[in-house]
């Protein structure tokens, strides 16, 4: 049975697809709520409380504009500096306590075997999730728009571990990630199968702050292989873990959002509401 988050997130991504396709007509709210068969005042009240903004404002966060303007700002120098956003204190960047651990090479090797791997589903603002973890850290965690086919892909992921559907507090921390009060966040630890060279891009793109878009190519200079585009990209499109290693944060350098393991209406989502929430701290 779906929930009601999940119901209203579903009009946002509709809504937000709808944006996408027409931002160049600049959609009025009306427009808007009409396609999602809502009367303009509930839409907007709906928009705003997930959110925290505007539909207005949102549109402009969500156009290809935004993209370019912030990618323009920062060529000169591909996005080595930080992202100057005002975050500091109570409002710190959850990015920074991320900490990965990779898998040894027996476990990377045989499958997860010998591995106790707990999963359960849980709502965020972008829809259902599946999230699982070892007793190191989270090792997985994806949109389960479908749930069957999404644990699928975790036990794909681990052919030879053993599963138990049961929420830990490993879980529980990570998940304190999609709250606006991130003052409850202890460090979230993650224990990930993955090659070296995808290890080293994962780890770059947690120093994307909020806020914050690369390209592929300005990932590739940060990891000191500025001929590696097309690794980089394969390395990012092979990530395991959904939002905490903010894959959605790599755009192409035209500017265009790109596309997204999890769908690219979600992914425009994120980033105008991770920007909406820069906007607000910083305002």
């Amino acid at each position: 049975m779906e929930t009601q988050e999940t119901i209203n997130y579903q009009r946002i991504a509709d809504a937000i697809k709808y944006i996408r396709l027409n931002f160049k007509d600049q959609p009025n709210l009306d427009d808007v709520a009409e396609k999602v068969n809502m009367s303009p005042f509930h839409f907007q009240r709906m928009f705003t409380d997930w959110a925290g903004i505007s539909p207005k404002k949102f549109l402009q966060y969500l156009t290809v504009e935004y993209a370019k303007g912030i990618l323009k700002e920062k060529q000169a120098t591909l996005f080595d500096a930080a992202f100057q956003t005002g975050l500091s204190g109570t409002g710190r960047l959850h990015d920074l306590f991320v900490n990965i651990e990779g898998m040894t090479p027996a476990e990377y090797k045989h499958g997860g075997r010998m591995l106790t791997i707990n999963y359960s589903f849980a709502e965020s603002p972008f829809g259902d999730i599946l999230v699982a973890s070892t007793a190191k850290g989270i090792c997985y965690l994806a949109f389960a728009d479908d749930k069957q086919a999404a644990f699928a892909e975790l036990q794909a992921q681990f052919p030879n571990a053993a599963y138990h559907q049961v929420v830990d507090m490993i879980q529980q921390n990570a998940l304190f990630i999609f709250k606006k009060d991130w003052a409850k966040l202890s460090t979230v630890k993650l224990h990930l199968k993955g090659t070296p060279f995808q290890l080293k891009v994962w780890e770059a793109l947690l120093r994307i702050p909020m806020g914050g878009l690369h390209t592929y190519g300005s990932v590739a200079q940060n990891i000191h292989s500025p001929n590696a585009s097309r690794a980089v990209g394969s390395a990012i499109g092979d990530n395991p873990v959904a939002f905490l290693i903010p894959c959605h944060r790599v755009i192409r350098s035209t500017g265009e959002f790109g596309d997204y393991h999890w769908g690219s209406t979600r992914k425009s989502a994120i980033i105008g509401w991770e920007a909406a929430r820069v906007n607000a701290i910083a305002v």
